[in-house]
C-alpha cells in the first residue's frame, strides 16, 4: 500500500478524529489502555467511572508503543494491537517489507520506517525527536513481542531517559507459546534466546545455564538445531525436551522427547525448516554427586573442543563443583602447568 505524505495524512486523521468524536468511526469500540488520559499520558481514552466507559475514542496519546504482532498466524493480531497502529503517526519497523504484510491486511496507513540493528544508531535519534515533537509512535519486530530477541532496547531506554511514556500492547510471543504446548513445568522458566554458533562458546554458555533451577527457553536456527540439542545433552544431561517448530502455522510441529533422543532425529535428515523455539526441562532435584572418574570424563569431553579455561568454567558451572577445582584437574588431563 503507497504510503500517504504527511499532509495526506493529517487530513485523514482529523477526519477520523472526528468521525471518533461523534461516534460514527465505523469500529466497534475497544477496551482501552490502563492508562487512560484521565490518568495519564498513553491512554487510549477518556476514562469514566465503569469498566464498561472506558473505551477508545480513536485518539491515540503521544509516546512510545510497544506492539506485538502475530508470529505466524495473522489472526493472532490484539484487537488493542489495530486501534494503536491504526491511530499511530509512524511505525517503527524491523522489516518495512515484513510489516507491509500486516499493513495490507488490516488497512494500517501509518507511515513506516526501519528500525533494526543495523541503522539502530542512525535513527534512534530521528524517531525521539518525533517522539519529543508530540508524535505516536509504534515500534513492531518481524514477528511476536518486540525486544525479545529483537531490536528496541535502546529505544525504549532512550524514551524512558527523556521522559517519554512508553506503553506494551502486548501479544503473540513465540517463547510462551512454545511453553504452553512443550508439556514442561512453567512455574518457573528461563528465556536465553539464541546460544552461540560456534560450539565451544555454545558449551559454555549452556555450562552458565546448568544449575539454573528451571525449564529453559532457546531460539535455535534450523541448520544448527541437532548440533544444539547434542550439545545439551551432553552437558545439561539427558533432560526432557520439545521442539516447536512454525508455531501457529500451517506446519507447526510440536515434538517432545529427551534431548539426547530429539538429537538423534534431528540428525538423521536434513534440518527442518521454519522457526523454531527449544525447550529444556529443569534439572533433577536429586543431583547426586559425580565420581573423580565422571568428572575426568565430562573435562575430557569438554577439552576436546574448548580451551582448558572454558572447559574448565563449563564443567564447574554444569556440576557446581568450584571452578578452581576443576581448572586445577583439567590442567593437569591436558598436561600444562599453572601459569
Amino acid at each position: 500500500m503507497p504510503r500517504h505524505t504527511g499532509g495526506r495524512r493529517s487530513r485523514a486523521r482529523e477526519e477520523r478524529d472526528s468521525r471518533a468524536a461523534s461516534g460514527r468511526d465505523g469500529r466497534e469500540p475497544i477496551e482501552g489502555s490502563p492508562r487512560s488520559k484521565s490518568e495519564g499520558p498513553g491512554g487510549l481514552g477518556e476514562a469514566t467511572g465503569s469498566p464498561e466507559a472506558a473505551v477508545s475514542t480513536g485518539v491515540l496519546a503521544p509516546g512510545l508503543y510497544i506492539v506485538a504482532t502475530p508470529i505466524g498466524n495473522l489472526g493472532d493480531i490484539t484487537l488493542r494491537a489495530l486501534e494503536v497502529l491504526r491511530g499511530v503517526d509512524l511505525i517503527a519497523c524491523e522489516d518495512t517489507r515484513v510489516t507491509a504484510t500486516l499493513a495490507r491486511r488490516f488497512e494500517l496507513t501509518a507511515d513506516r520506517l526501519p528500525y533494526h540493528d543495523h541503522n539502530a544508531e542512525t535513527m534512534r535519534p530521528k524517531l525521539l525527536a518525533r517522539l519529543q515533537a508530540g508524535a505516536s509512535v509504534a515500534l513492531v519486530s518481524d514477528a511476536g513481542t518486540p525486544l525479545v530477541s529483537d531490536p528496541g532496547l535502546k529505544l525504549v531506554q532512550a524514551a524512558i531517559e527523556a521522559g517519554i511514556p512508553v506503553t506494551a500492547i502486548p501479544g503473540a510471543s513465540a517463547m510462551l507459546a512454545a511453553l504452553m504446548v512443550a508439556g514442561l513445568p512453567t512455574d518457573r522458566f528461563l528465556f536465553a534466546g539464541f546460544l552461540p554458533a560456534k560450539q565451544g562458546q555454545r558449551r559454555q554458555a549452556l555450562g552458565e545455564l546448568a544449575r539454573v533451577p528451571a525449564s529453559l527457553v532457546f531460539f535455535e536456527t534450523a541448520p544448527r538445531l541437532a548440533e544444539a540439542l547434542a550439545d545439551m545433552a551432553s552437558v545439561l544431561g539427558d533432560r526432557p525436551a520439545a521442539v516447536a517448530r512454525e508455531l501457529t502455522k500451517i506446519h507447526e510441529e510440536v515434538r517432545r522427547g529427551s534431548l539426547a533422543g530429539l538429537a538423534t532425529h534431528y540428525g538423521a535428515g536434513e534440518p527442518p525448516r521454519g522457526e523454531i523455539v527449544l525447550v529444556v526441562g529443569p534439572p533433577a532435584a536429586d543431583v547426586q554427586e559425580i565420581s573423580p572418574e565422571a568428572l575426568d570424563a565430562r573435562i575430557g569431553d569438554a577439552l576436546q573442543t574448548q580451551s582448558v579455561r572454558a572447559a574448565s568454567a563449563a564443567v564447574a558451572a554444569e556440576t557446581g563443583l568450584p571452578r578452581r577445582q576443576v581448572y586445577a584437574r583439567a590442567l593437569a588431563l591436558a598436561g600444562k602447568r599453572a601459569p
